[in-house]
C-alpha cells in the first residue's frame, strides 16, 4: 500500500460522506440566507464551505469542519446573524460529521 492508497476514498466510509454532504447542504442554506440578508462576514466566511464539504478528501475533512464548526463562537457566533432553522441544523450534522471522523480515527480506519 503506498501513501496515497493509506486514506479511503470517502465513498468508502458512507457514514462520514453523508454526514459531509448533509452539512454541504446547511452551509447552502445559511449562504443563501447570508446573501439575502446582505451580511458580508457570514458571506464570506460560509462561501467556501458547501463545496470543501462536498469535494475534500478525508484527509482534509476533519479540518473543513473544525473551520465550519468554528462559526459558533461564544463572541461572535453565527447564531446571532442568522435564523436558527438554518443554523441549528448546520451544527448538528457538523457534530455528527466530526464524531463520525473521530470513530473512524479510533477504529484505526483513517
Amino acid at each position: 500500500m503506498t501513501i496515497v492508497d493509506a486514506v479511503p476514498a470517502r465513498h468508502e466510509r458512507p457514514m462520514i460522506d453523508e454526514a459531509a454532504l448533509a452539512a454541504a447542504r446547511d452551509a447552502d442554506l445559511l449562504l443563501s440566507a447570508a446573501l439575502a440578508r446582505g451580511s458580508v462576514r457570514w458571506e464570506e466566511f460560509l462561501s467556501p464551505l458547501p463545496g470543501q464539504l462536498r469535494d475534500v478528501g478525508l484527509r482534509d475533512l476533519r479540518k473543513v469542519a473544525m473551520r465550519a464548526r468554528a462559526a459558533y463562537g461564544p463572541k461572535d457566533s453565527i447564531r446571532e446573524a442568522l435564523p436558527p432553522e438554518l443554523t441549528e441544523p448546520f451544527l448538528i450534522d457538523l457534530d455528527r460529521l466530526l464524531k463520525a471522523i473521530a470513530r473512524e480515527t479510533m477504529e484505526g480506519r483513517l
